[in-house]
């Protein structure tokens, strides 16, 4: 039982690594379509390649988009609406205006006109009431038919025979002048206004619900295919009625509800491929980025947005597929880059958009369209912190995304006629979405404990709080820090090396020293040494304790590991020689062992970097009457001290670039210096 327990706890690293990729397998797969997977690839305007297709079952020919939409507004536009014509207020307004003529008009006039002034409200009431009289106006076109409902009764109409509010003046002005009343004009005007009310009123509710009934009644279809009938032949050109078959059989084939042996089948065809794509991303990482595959942290993080950006391509193929370029893909190769490097990051991008094809609608076109934007991010996001850098990056793949759709759509469609605006806007809202890439990375480096050059530029700041505490405290050493920082940089853009990382890392890797700072000479500012009072051993420990100090300060302030790494590996496990040389004068036996850093030794090109400058610009300022000569002779001297040493086996770090290197310090210090070319006499 133990050594199964020792077994566990010795590959756990492995065990976890293992159940990392099966938990985003089984999680890609249960985001993917469950239906089957049309195995013919339709391309508009191209011929069929393949053999002579027969139709494997009976299927309806589906009418295409275009056609329905064009069906429906067709329906839209001739759907006649609905009005409620209310009886009731005809009566009340009859009764009301009965009862005005006595109120309005004078005994006299009653008595001597009442008979036709009671005729002419009636006729005029009954005119006006035929039809009704309209409570709010709607936009149709006086000759637009209506149905007005009396009682259960629907009796169609033309829009203008019903009257508006606004036209009530006008015809009783007319009925007044044309049956000789014009003398009481304002008396039968006050009657109709205190009498008339509308009584017809727009049934919205109605026809909506006749209109949804006649849109939901339309036929999807428009003839069917039977079995065994031929649909294509090879070399035939894929376009109309062909076409349309195709698209309804390829529907038709990814919508069938399959039996239970089927789905399982299809279920274990996608894992098969997904847990292949991810292995060869796992190997790929394991083979050409070993400090990666062994960091599970780092694995998650790379597994964790190819889920994420599965989850959220799915996510918009479910609701409107159309917009499926809306989600920013090039988000995942640009994340990826600003935490590792490029080769990775444009790699994980291919895989993600692979299995990204099975996924979209046209996944030809899609994964061309991703993997040509994800080559363009790689080769154009360069030092991201820059937002300048940003936003011309995402212009320029929002630019590729609208060419190739441009060069795939004329392709197909032959014309220009046919190209969507509304997918270039779909290309825009993509490249805007890009732009999260910032606060995303921002998200990322509190979450997974990652740096990014944005975190190493903030870092870069000689006004941060502990770059600040190590300039008062030791200011020599700041200084020191400052001049090594600028030989690194110079060196690491020299090689091709991370020249952010490298000057953050020489900007700290010092300030254990601030524990002690009179103990190191750049800080000392009188004759006094503090090692004169010290025996060699005792200041040998002092100095090595630096860098233990210096790992304890960088862990109290959050200082990211990639940045203690510098600290760690600056001597290497390099001797303090001068102490040791002075302990042996004294004691014969003295140990070397004692007086040497305990490591470990560089391991990447940028930390090597740092030792070889530290050591250099150090030990520069013993150099007495320097000369071009001595430069030379000095900075290879030193270097080739650490080479002897074995200081540079686990850095990854070529002669060439040791040669580049020392070229770069040379010609750094002479300028220190200000060394001129010595002219022969």
């Amino acid at each position: 039982m133990n050594h199964y327990i020792n077994n566990f706890y010795k590959n756990q690293a492995f065990f976890y690594k293992a159940f990392l990729f099966i938990l985003t397998a089984v999680m890609v797969v249960y985001l993917m379509p469950k239906g089957g997977k049309f195995k013919y690839e339709i391309t508009k305007g191209k011929p069929w390649q393949y053999e002579n297709l027969y139709a494997p079952f009976d299927f309806a020919i589906l009418k295409t988009n275009e056609e329905i939409v064009k069906e429906k507004d067709q329906i839209i536009a001739n759907h006649i609406p609905y009005f409620n014509y209310n009886e009731e207020i005809v009566e009340k307004v009859k009764l009301n205006a009965a009862e005005q003529i006595s109120v309005v008009f004078s005994d006299s006039i009653i008595n001597r006109r009442g008979r036709v002034i009671s005729e002419f409200v009636a006729t005029a009431l009954d005119g006006l009431y035929e039809n009704g009289v309209l409570q709010e106006q709607t936009r149709l076109a006086e000759d637009h038919l209506v149905y007005l409902k009396k009682g259960n009764i629907a009796d169609e109409i033309t829009y203008g025979k019903i009257f508006l509010q606004e036209e009530i003046p006008d015809y009783l002005t007319t009925n007044i002048n044309r049956s000789n009343l014009t003398s009481l004009r304002p008396e039968l005007l006050e009657l109709f206004y205190n009498s008339i009310e509308p009584n017809v009123i727009y049934d919205s509710s109605f026809t909506q619900k006749e209109l949804d009934s006649k849109l939901n009644s339309i036929s999807y279809t428009r003839g069917s295919i039977e079995r065994g009938t031929i649909i294509i032949s090879r070399g035939e050109i894929l376009e109309g009625q062909k076409l349309n078959v195709l698209n309804s059989l390829k529907q038709e084939y990814e919508s069938q509800i399959w039996s239970e042996s089927s789905y399982n089948w299809i279920l274990f065809g996608y894992s098969l491929l997904v847990s292949m794509a991810l292995l060869m991303l796992l190997l790929f990482i394991r083979k050409y980025r070993r400090d990666i595959y062994e960091n599970n942290v780092k694995i998650t993080f790379i597994f964790f947005n190819i889920l994420l950006m599965v989850f959220l391509t799915t996510l918009v193929v479910n609701f409107e597929p159309r917009y499926v370029y809306i989600v920013p893909l090039s988000i995942l190769p640009l994340t990826l880059k600003a935490f590792f490097d490029s080769r990775l990051g444009l790699f994980s991008h291919v895989i993600t958009v692979l299995i990204l094809g099975f996924v979209v609608p046209n996944s030809y076109e899609y994964m061309f369209l991703q993997i040509i934007a994800g080559i363009v991010t790689i080769l154009t996001v360069s030092e991201l912190y820059k937002r300048a850098n940003l936003f011309i990056s995402v212009g320029q793949i929002t630019f590729i995304y609208i060419v190739v759709y441009f060069a795939i759509t004329v392709i197909q469609e032959g014309n220009v006629q046919d190209l969507d605006m509304e997918m270039f806007l779909t290309f825009i809202l993509g490249g805007l979405a890009t732009l999260f890439v910032q606060p995303l990375i921002y998200i990322y480096e509190k979450l997974f404990g990652l740096v990014s050059d944005m975190s190493l530029l903030e870092l870069s700041d000689t006004n941060s709080k502990l770059l600040k505490e190590l300039s008062e405290k030791a200011p020599g050493t700041f200084h020191h820090s400052l001049n090594v920082a600028n030989l690194a940089e110079a060196s690491a853009n020299e090689i091709g090396a991370n020249a952010m990382l490298v000057r953050v890392g020489a900007l700290y890797h010092d300030i254990g020293k601030m524990e002690n700072p009179t103990y190191f000479s750049e800080n000392q500012t009188t004759s006094v040494n503090s090692h004169d009072e010290l025996s060699p051993k005792e200041s040998a420990e002092i100095i090595i304790g630096h860098v233990i100090k210096g790992i304890e300060i960088a862990k109290k302030n959050n200082l990211p590991d990639r940045v203690i790494d510098f600290i760690r590996t600056h001597h290497g496990t390099s001797t303090v020689y001068f102490f040791y040389m002075k302990e042996k004068e004294q004691n014969e036996t003295a140990v070397a062992a004692n007086f040497r850093y305990p490591g470990p030794i560089p391991f990447s090109r940028e930390t090597a970097l740092l030792m070889m400058c530290d050591s250099v610009e150090a030990a520069s300022k013993s150099l007495k009457e320097p000369t071009t000569a001595k430069i030379d002779d000095f900075v290879e001297k030193i270097i080739n001290k650490q080479m002897d040493e074995g200081q540079f086996l686990n850095s990854n770090i070529t002669f060439k670039e040791i040669q580049l290197i020392k070229k770069i310090l040379k010609q750094k210090l002479k300028n220190i210096f200000h060394l001129r070319v010595e002219y022969p006499e």
